[in-house]
């Protein structure tokens, strides 16, 4: 009889020994808690796990969760390359190398004859990992450098798939794409359920509803399901402390954070034909706000979420580092396709959020370019 997808992840699980996880570029709260909870659970199989994504640095609102710090932000050592050298006959004295021009020269001296090219042998190990769990990816495009500088790894390894948007492209050979449920973290839960029953501690069980809360806006999004309330209500079961975890994502704003998101609120506009809503902050509105750049990292969901005449969100931000480059973030509700409209501008990300960088222009000369491109496509 045909294996089901959780008894063919469980197989392959069982014939792994190093484990790689990487997440969506965009590293959603959600996505992040549900690789950390697939290494928990992984590691207590004694699994090597390692968990990737682009260019990671732990968000200050996630700092109470526990492990972030193991998440690297590249891939190092996936193979190995070996140059073999037959000394049945010829005996190396030294060894000896170095770096010129960009160039590696080993230098082997033997005690006594020569080596030729006859001797020599070169090889390469196998890949360092035997498996790789994708979240939220709705490409393997969407993990961006991880899977740019590391497409043999991609397509030599099986991929088992987890995200919940419907544009989804099925690329993995196990894919958990459900698209009801309210958070990757969900249907982890549900897979790792399955898998482990009696396994999820009080740590997983956090990571799983911290991933399920910022999903829902703490359950306040329309698609929550009563299905949705039992398994939050069986994390909370197991250990997982949601006071705790609405305080550390809700209530930790800092003076400055409130002071950009007041600056980003005052020069909001909208059409109202379209429900598209953006706003622009300049350099001098963040040196105003003493703020940073990550402060504004939950604007366009908090406006999604909490304005119903909401649907298309777009934030343009300059520099605060003197380049001269305007970064823009679009997110959209399920009707719309986020870099869809951003189409030309080479976004990374998926169909609901998805970022640009544009250089060499000023903040109003992009404000103008990107809503044409957004309101010709509408």
């Amino acid at each position: 009889m045909a294996l089901n997808e959780t008894e063919q992840l469980r197989q392959l699980i069982e014939k792994s020994g190093h484990i790689l996880v990487v997440i969506n570029s965009n590293q959603q709260t959600d996505a992040i808690c549900a690789a950390m909870a697939w290494k928990k659970i992984l590691e207590k199989h004694h699994k090597q796990v390692d968990i990737i994504a682009d260019n990671f640095a732990v968000p200050k609102n996630l700092r109470f969760l526990n492990g972030l710090q193991d998440i690297l932000p590249t891939i190092s050592n996936i193979q190995k390359f070996i140059l073999k050298v037959d000394v049945s006959n010829v005996k190396i004295d030294t060894l000896s190398y170095d770096i010129k021009d960009n160039w590696l020269s080993i230098y082997l001296t033997p005690k006594q004859g020569i080596i030729t090219k006859n001797e020599l042998r070169t090889a390469h190990s196998g890949l360092k990992y035997d498996l790789i769990i994708c979240v939220n990816a709705q490409d393997l495009e969407s993990l961006g450098n991880i899977f740019l500088h590391n497409t043999d790894l991609f397509y030599k390894v099986p991929i088992i798939n987890f995200d919940n948007h419907p544009g989804n492209e099925h690329f993995g050979q196990i894919n958990f794409v459900e698209l009801n449920s309210t958070s990757i973290s969900e249907t982890v839960y549900k897979t790792i359920a399955a898998l482990y029953e009696h396994e999820v501690d009080a740590d997983i069980a956090t990571f799983l509803l911290t991933g399920m809360i910022s999903q829902t806006q703490s359950f306040k999004t329309s698609n929550v399901s009563p299905d949705t309330l039992n398994t939050a209500s069986k994390l909370m079961n197991l250990g997982a402390d949601r006071e705790k975890i609405v305080k550390n994502l809700y209530r930790t704003k800092s003076i400055s954070s409130m002071r950009i998101w007041g600056i980003a609120l005052t020069h909001m506009e909208n059409d109202p034909a379209l429900g598209l809503v953006w706003t622009t902050i300049t350099r001098e509105d963040f040196a105003r706000a003493g703020a940073t750049e990550e402060e504004l990292k939950d604007l366009t969901d908090e406006l999604m979420h909490n304005s119903p005449e909401a649907r298309i969100v777009l934030l343009l931000h300059e520099n605060t580092k003197g380049e001269q480059k305007i970064h823009g973030l679009l997110c959209t509700d399920k009707q719309h396709d986020a870099k869809l409209l951003l189409s030309g501008l080479q976004p990374e990300g998926n169909k609901r959020n998805a970022t640009f960088v544009i250089e060499h222009k000023n903040i109003k000369e992009v404000e103008t370019e990107v809503l044409e491109k957004i309101k010709k496509l509408l």
